[in-house]
């Protein structure tokens, strides 16, 4: 088929110019370009809003920086973003260690096996009708004479 042009163009046409009914090769390069652009900006993106998590990654304020990162992601409020991010470079230090610790020693001294000290008791130790305290069968009786304890007092 002989090209046809119309009337009022040039005799020179540039390269990108199509015949009519073929395929606009620049506009699907183009169009491969911009879908592969896109899909990249929004890896970098999703990556750098990820990166509070990734420092904050086997710390203790791991759940505050990721909910930090969401709320920054979601209501494009950049500061959060920025407060993840130093709370993910700050260590902070293990309280929670010195604590079970301090508790299983606790629970040794009371002779309560590991673990069992956080079951829950019965909130009053006296009865209501007759006034008198009831025996507590979970921990052993503390029997002090009281000459003893006075010496304690004392010396």
């Amino acid at each position: 088929m002989a090209e046809v042009s119309h009337p009022a163009a040039s005799a020179h046409q540039p390269w990108f110019i199509t015949a009519p009914g073929e395929t606009d090769v620049l506009m699907v390069v183009m169009g491969i370009i911009l879908l592969l652009s896109v899909l990249m900006f929004g890896l970098l993106y999703f990556r750098l809003h990820a990166l509070p998590d990734r420092y904050a990654h086997k710390k203790v304020q791991l759940e505050i920086v990721c909910v930090l990162g969401l709320i920054a992601m979601f209501t494009h409020i950049h500061i959060f973003w920025i407060a993840g991010l130093l709370l993910a470079l700050i260590d902070l230090p293990d309280f929670s260690s010195p604590l079970k610790r301090i508790a299983g020693s606790a629970e040794k001294i009371a002779g309560i096996k590991p673990g069992e000290g956080a079951v829950e008791l019965p909130t009053n130790t006296i009865e209501e009708t007759s006034g008198k305290p009831t025996k507590r069968y979970d921990r052993p009786a503390l029997v002090i004479e009281p000459d003893k304890a006075r010496a304690l007092r004392q010396g």
